[in-house]
This record gives C-alpha cells, structure tokens and sequence, in this order.
C-alpha cells in the first residue's frame, strides 16, 4: 500500500509558493488515491493536472500501481481544514452541533479552532409583549461540530 505521508510530502512539495492549500488525502487498500486541495478564489483544473502529473513524476509505477485522483474541495462539502473557515469568513455557512442541532448563520470570524457565526434569533425584552429577531453571536469549535459548509445561495 502506498503510504499517504509520502503522498502528503509531495503535495507539500507542490503547494510551495502557490496560493492553494491541502485539504485532504485519502488513500484506500486497493492503492487508490484521492487528493483534494483548494484555493481562495477557486481551483483551476490545470492546477489539478499539474499537481497529478506531478505526483505521478515522483511515484514509481513499477513499485505499486496506484489510481490517482486530484481535484477541488466540493463547494457543498463539510469543512476539513481550518483554511476553508479563512475563506468563507463574511459568507453564510450551516452548522450541525454535537447535539445535532442545526444553524445558519453568517460566519463572523475564526480564532485559533473556534468560529463564530452570527445568527437570527428571536430574543424576548424584558417588558415586551413579543419577542423580536436579533443578530446573536455563536462560537462552536471546529473539532466538536458534526459539520460546518457553505450554504450555496442563488439570490
């Protein structure tokens, strides 16, 4: 089986002085290789053919046969790396707490490993008769939610 670090240190190698980052490798028992990388403004797929020529330059055939594929994060796929919360931060992202509760919101910042996202909620003032809807900040942890995407919006 191929091993994904040395995978992993060639991608890295690749990614040098280039705007895109690592978002995941996965490699399966039957030496199938699945390498996913994204960039602020989007992924080119001549990048994605540069990147495989490249791997397939540094892996040797003759060793292991390998199925290689290279390609871009999905827009509607969960998070994986912290980048991609970098990237979305000012867009509209869903959430799946550890409860399993769902929110939508505005992705308002990252620190470290927590997020915030600004959400509509209704809150009831003290001496009113109804609730009103307010903008109300939630932080969540990236490695305790079940999931954080962007919600694709066609407005």
């Amino acid at each position: 089986m191929i091993d994904k670090n040395v995978v992993e240190k060639l991608v890295n190698q690749w990614l040098e002085d280039k705007d895109y980052f690592l978002v995941d490798i996965e490699i399966s028992p039957d030496d199938r290789i699945v390498v996913e990388i994204d960039h602020a403004d989007g992924v080119w797929i001549e990048d994605c053919v540069q990147l495989s020529r490249f791997i397939e330059d540094n892996l040797n055939r003759d060793d292991e046969d390998y199925e290689l594929e290279v390609g871009s994060a999905g827009l509607g796929q969960p998070f994986k790396v912290r980048q991609q919360y970098l990237n979305f931060i000012g867009k509209e992202v869903e959430v799946l707490d550890a409860d399993g509760k769902k929110w939508k919101g505005l992705l308002k910042s990252v620190d470290g490993d927590d997020f915030t996202i600004t959400v509509k909620e209704k809150v009831k003032k003290e001496g009113a008769k109804r609730p009103v809807i307010e903008d109300v900040d939630k932080t969540f942890g990236m490695n305790t939610v079940k999931y954080t995407k962007y919600l694709i919006s066609f407005k």
